[in-house]
């Protein structure tokens, strides 16, 4: 699995001009699950989000996690996150999940941090979707379960 996670003061999702998610302060998950991803890579990737400190302590350190701060967590899915560009112009999605494999997977690590206590919001899996942030620092950062398993 690879996530771009953004902390954020705000954040909601459309599809076809309907908010289907938001949230206020907390952060932007955006998901890409690939075919070698399972329930493990799920629930590792949950509790590293969970638990990355990227939020600023009293003293403007960034030493609070999402979950220190009762933050909301925003998930969408993102296929696109495989995509490889090394060769020609157009990008190859060979490496990720199809939607009948993916949408269990995306599921369950939206499942994993709600059982880690936090509350979260969705995008509609597979729809075209706009999304909107404030990106707050700006703070983004790349997480790949292929770096840890």
């Amino acid at each position: 699995m690879r996530a771009v996670v953004q902390r954020v003061s705000r954040a909601s999702v459309e599809v076809e001009g309907r908010t289907v998610g938001a949230i206020g302060p907390g952060l932007m998950v955006l998901l890409g699950v690939s075919q070698q991803d399972g329930p493990e890579q799920a629930a590792w990737l949950a509790k590293k989000i969970a638990g990355l400190r990227i939020f600023p302590d009293d003293n403007e350190k960034l030493n609070l996690s999402v979950s220190d701060t009762a933050g909301e967590v925003l998930v969408v899915s993102q296929f696109t996150l495989w995509g490889d560009c090394a060769k020609g112009r157009r990008p190859s999605f060979v490496r990720a999940a199809g939607g009948e494999a993916a949408e269990p997977l995306y599921r369950a690590f939206v499942a994993e941090l709600e059982g880690l206590g936090l509350k979260t919001a969705t995008g509609v899996f597979g729809a075209m979707m706009e999304v909107s942030l404030v990106n707050s620092g700006p703070v983004t950062l790349l997480v790949d379960t292929e770096k840890r398993f």
